[in-house]
């Protein structure tokens, strides 16, 4: 069957409830001769290739985890409409000439969503308005009204209630689905925690994530995977979860680490003929665990971790482009050790990476001296 689209979906759904093992198979591996299409003849060739053992399937999770995938990407969905309606909220605000993105950094804090609310309700007052923002602001209540001196359109008034009500209605959505969310991972079995040494762990403080489930996340994905990834720096629990609904708990789809680097799209891509480098760089990939990494990489930037100190050199090195897939890559590599072996992760420091960076430049320094006839001594540090 070829098929674009989702139109495969139900057909692999019912034949693999029956029993059969259904092949997904890329349609880019599986080109025919030039002059021979045609819908027999390209049959005949996908018959030719399995004989021989030529396709390969494309991953596909589980049920279960496909279930929990489909979820997940529509709570997305809600939070995307939901930032939509913000940005909306915002532009209405700033025709009106109400500067209110000045004094706040987020509308929809507690801040904004009082004060627009407010003008949604009839208020037009700056100082009246003033009064509603939260004491744990920066800017003073004399700047707050300040900036709400505006030009009052009754059509842009009118946009900004109804961008209000499409955001509660996006809220009322999104609690749907954690409450979906929170039953389906109910019915996961428990995983048996490794056991990780005392002496060199270190318990990271739980940090509060926007847009975050409103029920304890974190506590189920350790039970469902026996890891806690966020113990990882700059992966969140809504990375971890990201991860667990995109690619499962199930490593073994992927012989090695590398392989799975590869599936993610985050592996160097050189193709080379004979002594020549035709191209590098990655693979265009469209993935959306490739993609929470890479956020969780830009996350490093301020990290005083080993993992933040490597990433900052890169950076440096690199650019900041080329410095965040190669973290991925790094990401990818020590989700795949928690989740096939249990391995628990645990933080060298910023310290032990300078150190080590140290001892690296100080051996090729001592090599390149020692082919040109030199000898290089290392001071004692102060």
């Amino acid at each position: 069957m070829q098929s674009t689209g989702v139109y495969w979906i139900p057909l692999y759904e019912i034949l693999e409830d029956r029993g059969f093992e259904v092949y997904l198979v890329n349609a880019r591996h599986t080109k025919n001769l030039p002059g021979r299409k045609s819908d027999v003849q390209e049959s005949q060739w996908l018959l030719k290739l399995h004989t021989y053992g030529l396709l390969n399937n494309s991953f596909q999770p589980p049920a279960e985890i496909r279930v929990l995938r489909t979820y997940w990407r529509q709570r997305a969905e809600h939070v995307s409409g939901a930032a939509t309606c913000i940005q909306r909220m915002q532009k209405a605000l700033t025709q009106m000439n109400l500067q209110l993105a000045n004094v706040i950094s987020d509308l929809s804090g507690v801040t904004g969503q009082a004060i627009v609310r407010a003008i949604v309700a009839g208020e037009r007052n700056p100082q009246k308005l003033a009064e509603l923002s939260d004491p744990r602001i920066e800017a003073s209540r004399e700047e707050v009204a300040k900036s709400l001196e505006g030009n009052w359109r009754p059509e842009l008034v009118f946009v900004l209630r109804q961008e209000v009500e499409m955001y509660d209605a996006y809220q009322r959505r999104i609690a749907e689905c954690d409450q979906q969310l929170q039953k389906h991972l109910a019915s996961f079995a428990d995983t048996e925690l490794p056991q990780s040494p005392k002496a060199e762990s270190k318990e990271k403080r739980a940090k509060s994530t926007k847009n975050a489930p409103r029920f304890d996340l974190s506590s189920e994905l350790k039970r469902i995977t026996g890891v806690d990834l966020t113990r990882i720096d700059g992966i969140d629990v809504m990375v971890a979860q990201t991860l667990l609904s995109e690619v499962g708990m199930d490593m073994s789809r992927w012989n090695t680490e590398a392989h799975f680097s590869s599936w993610l799209g985050l592996c160097p891509d050189n193709r080379i003929s004979g002594d020549r480098l035709l191209c590098k760089g990655t693979r265009h990939v469209v993935n959306r665990a490739a993609t929470a990494l890479r956020l969780a990489a830009r996350n490093l930037i301020r990290s005083r971790s080993y993992l933040g100190a490597q990433y900052r050199r890169l950076r440096t090195k690199l650019g900041a482009p080329k410095a965040i897939t190669a973290m991925a890559h790094r990401l990818a590599r020590l989700v795949y050790r928690m989740l096939k072996y249990g391995q628990q992760y645990v933080d060298k420091g910023t310290e032990y990476y300078e150190n080590r960076y140290r001892q690296q430049q100080i051996h090729l320094l001592q090599k390149n001296a020692a082919k040109l006839g030199l000898q290089i001594t290392v001071a004692a540090q102060s």
